[in-house]
């Protein structure tokens, strides 16, 4: 029997709907008419420093997020493949680099009780953030989110702690699941989504839980 990963499975259009408008956030070329699905490791070097890496399907890496977990001072850097920087995420504010001029967008905590997660995430170009433009919910210590957008039921994102392997044998071709942990995960991010941007939550989410253990 042989094993060939593959996730998620090839899923109806229903699955994916495609968005009206195209969702991007830090870079245009970051957002593809079809679904992009990640996977992501993190690997722990010390107890207040970590890495991540991000890579497609196949096993290409297509991100990196290297620095210390958040704290008033500490930052992490997004970088590409090949090292080249997409943005900083620092404590409290996210964007091109520190200055405000560069801002992306914020991010604030709504709610964190009995192990959920809600984040609002409001962009620069949104200073009075009466309504937020993107909001984060789930279990973030079960690796289970979803990203959507605004105050809608519009879903944009999911992180997944299961990786969807096809079962090829000489009868036919089946699809079982394999439960991840908390230092692998899957994340689906829909069509026309900045997938970079999705990633930069993912490593804001992880710091904001780093916090929470303290």
């Amino acid at each position: 029997m042989e094993h060939v990963q593959e996730y998620p499975p090839p899923a109806a259009p229903s699955a994916y709907p495609p968005l009206a408008t195209r969702v991007s956030v830090i870079e245009p070329e970051y957002c593809y008419p079809q679904p992009v699905d990640l996977a992501v490791v993190r690997e722990v070097l010390t107890i207040s420093e970590g890495k991540f890496a991000v890579s497609d399907i196949n096993g290409n890496i297509m991100f990196k997020i290297k620095g210390k977990i958040f704290s008033i001072h500490d930052r992490r850097l997004l970088t590409d493949a090949a090292g080249n920087p997409v943005c900083t995420l620092r404590h409290k504010v996210w964007g091109e680099s520190t200055e405000e001029k560069d801002l992306i967008f914020t991010v604030k905590r709504s709610s964190m009780i009995q192990l959920k997660t809600k984040l609002h995430v409001f962009l620069a170009t949104n200073p009075k953030e009466n309504v937020c433009d993107f909001k984060v919910e789930g279990s973030w210590l079960e690796r289970s989110c979803i990203i959507y957008s605004g105050e809608s039921n519009t879903i944009l994102a999911q992180v997944l702690n299961t990786l969807f392997l096809r079962t090829i044998d000489a009868q036919e071709a089946q699809f079982e699941s394999v439960l991840l942990g908390k230092d692998k995960f899957m994340v689906a991010v829909y069509p026309n989504v900045d997938y970079a941007f999705v990633v930069a939550l993912i490593a804001i989410l992880d710091g904001i839980n780093h916090d929470d253990d303290e």
